[in-house]
């Protein structure tokens, strides 16, 4: 039995979570239905435009994104400290930004006077809004709905758009990180819909290159803070320039066409990482299978099922080849 989400996710082992949801069809709901001709592609952008406001309501950053024709890839960090730091009627108009509340809440936010026997009732309603707005449940939730009801308005019918439960998976340090989000990237390369990571479109790597060009980062992405993180702890590790040469490297590997050579960053990445380009190569090209729980060295695997109370660990021999 698939174990609840709430099982899946420790904070105190990792902020950083990975997520696919799939539509329960197989007509390419996002994409070019190849039997009737009939294009969806423009509901992908949907999927883009709705990831990207979540960050503007949830306590979670994305640091990784791909949507592609029958299924979105997500790679997610939970920023629970930003969450409790928030005031209460911050916590309250975030919230608004998704739902309409409740008539106590609407109150609240529009600064009327909340009677004494109703404080308790708003409390534990605010404490359960910080809660949700840092559960990445809550937040493919909030991604999935709405595109489901959109698009079944569109075609005029009822019924599922998406699969019943989203996959979700914990990246426990900085390598799985990494190599969780150069997959995800590299996507639409991978499935033939991309030949380069800048001509990608709907992807996070593609966002990152366009804003890298105005000598920028994307405003609804984490950032990378560089290799020192004394001054800027909110953000990824490694300079944003060198993550898009690494997918770049990486990109043209996986072409037919292009040579295996990798640049003088790439290495200093991976050496840094202690991985080895052909570990490498198979972990980003083969992630899904590799690794279909938890996913990090065998120390902070044992680390992470202690501490959900699992009485063995899960996922062992994935690990086991990803740490030797």
């Amino acid at each position: 039995m698939a174990k609840p989400r709430v099982a899946q996710v420790s904070l105190q082992d990792t902020p950083f979570y990975h997520c696919v949801s799939r539509t329960v069809r197989r007509a390419f709901l996002c994409g070019v239905d190849e039997v009737s001709g009939r294009t969806f592609e423009h509901r992908r952008q949907w999927l883009e435009k709705r990831l990207l406001f979540l960050t503007q309501a949830f306590a979670i950053d994305i640091t990784a994104y791909a949507v592609m024709s029958n299924h979105v890839h997500v790679v997610l960090r939970i920023d629970a400290e930003t969450a409790m730091n928030w005031r209460d009627i911050d916590v309250v108009n975030q919230w608004h930004k998704l739902f309409k509340g409740t008539p106590l809440t609407q109150r609240f936010a529009n600064g009327e006077v909340v009677k004494a026997y109703e404080i308790d009732t708003l409390n534990e309603r605010v404490a359960e809004y910080r809660r949700r707005l840092i559960d990445i449940s809550w937040f493919m939730r909030a991604l999935s709905e709405p595109i489901a009801r959109q698009a079944n308005k569109e075609d005029n019918c009822t019924g599922r758009f998406w699969e019943g439960r989203f996959k979700s998976q914990a990246l426990l340090d900085e390598a799985a990180v990494l190599a969780c989000m150069t997959y995800v990237d590299l996507n639409p390369i991978r499935a033939n819909m991309a030949t380069t990571p800048e001509t990608s479109k709907h992807t996070s790597i593609r966002r990152r290159i366009d804003a890298a060009k105005q000598g920028a980062q994307p405003k609804r992405l984490l950032p990378f803070v560089g290799n020192d993180r004394k001054q800027l702890p909110k953000g990824l590790l490694f300079e944003v320039k060198d993550y898009i040469t690494l997918v770049d490297d990486m990109g043209r590997i996986l072409r037919d066409d292009k040579g295996g050579a990798i640049a003088e960053s790439t290495a200093n990445i991976l050496n840094k990482l202690n991985i080895s380009l052909e570990n490498w190569l198979k972990i980003t090209e083969e992630f899904k299978y590799l690794f279909t729980g938890p996913v990090g060295s065998l120390e902070d695997l044992t680390r992470y099922c202690k501490h959900l109370g699992m009485q063995r660990r899960a996922h062992l021999k994935s690990c086991q080849h990803w740490s030797s």
